[in-house]
């Protein structure tokens, strides 16, 4: 076994079964995350019953009591337990053995190990804040997705809508029957985006015989801005870049958003 010590983490490569057992004990004691890499089997009891048969895998049992099963590859675990698991080790014929136990709902998930190959004890500390953020073209997906974000009974019906001065982020309908030409913008906008978004709206006024409006969709506007907006007729919609990036993030969506990926 070697064993390698950096302040809070402590970590040994090959180790005993009972060496492993007492670093597991340890960081349960501790509440301390684990990382666990080896020969594996996973039997779960609960809402039904499943076996994951033996092979090399690396094993995520967190401070919080979640637990995560991975293979060698793919990004999502073979098995899990959410946080609040309470467990139990022990070595039983020559297999480690940890048990995670939560009691609502009632369920358990067995870990048997007869190799280990690395076992990491981490104290980690994390205290930053998870910002999620999109770029224009995400913001531009998800208005896609979720048209009300510009207004309610928004319908679009093309994007990247090609025009003299240049191509229309998004363009559709509005629940009045007016074609609508939005321009999407990541930071704050400014007049040069008024001047832009005007030049797209009198460009595809000069194609059709329906009254077309303008909306400049961003997060913020820059001084001015609001006046000028006024002065042209166009209208401004705030639009949060994380709240785009959420629902992108959605399981739901994440085949739409990479189906209009494709398709560009």
């Amino acid at each position: 076994m070697t064993m390698r010590k950096h302040e809070s983490i402590v970590t040994l490569e090959k180790p005993s079964l009972e060496e492993a057992e007492a670093l597991v004990k340890r960081a349960f004691s501790e509440r301390k995350s684990l990382i666990i890499v080896g020969n594996c089997w996973v039997d779960y009891k609960g809402r039904a019953s499943s076996k994951l048969e033996a092979g090399e895998r690396i094993v995520l049992i967190k401070e919080d009591g979640s637990v995560l099963v991975h293979r060698p590859t793919g990004y999502e675990p073979v098995n899990w337990q959410p946080p609040g698991c309470a467990f139990h080790t022990q070595i039983r014929d020559n297999v480690l053995q940890i048990r995670a136990v939560r009691r609502k709902p009632s369920e358990s998930v067995r870990l048997s190990f007869d190799r280990l190959y690395l076992v990491s004890l981490l104290g980690l500390v994390d205290a930053g804040e998870f910002s999620l953020y999109a770029s224009e073209e995400d913001m531009q997906k998800a208005v896609l997705l979720e048209p009300s974000l510009i207004e309610a009974e928004f319908k679009p019906i093309s994007y990247e809508k090609r025009v003299e001065p240049g191509f229309i982020d998004v363009y559709g309908i509005d629940k009045n029957g007016n074609f609508v030409v939005v321009e999407i913008k990541r930071k704050t906008a400014s007049r040069d985006d008024a001047l832009q978004l005007v030049k797209y709206v009198e460009s595809v006024r000069s194609s059709v015989s329906r009254n077309v409006r303008g909306i400049l969709a961003a997060p913020h506007m820059g001084k001015g801005v609001q006046k000028m907006l006024a002065t042209l007729d166009l209208d401004f919609k705030p639009l949060d870049p994380r709240k785009c990036a959420e629902i992108l993030s959605r399981p739901e969506t994440r085949k739409l958003a990479e189906f209009f990926e494709q398709s560009r």
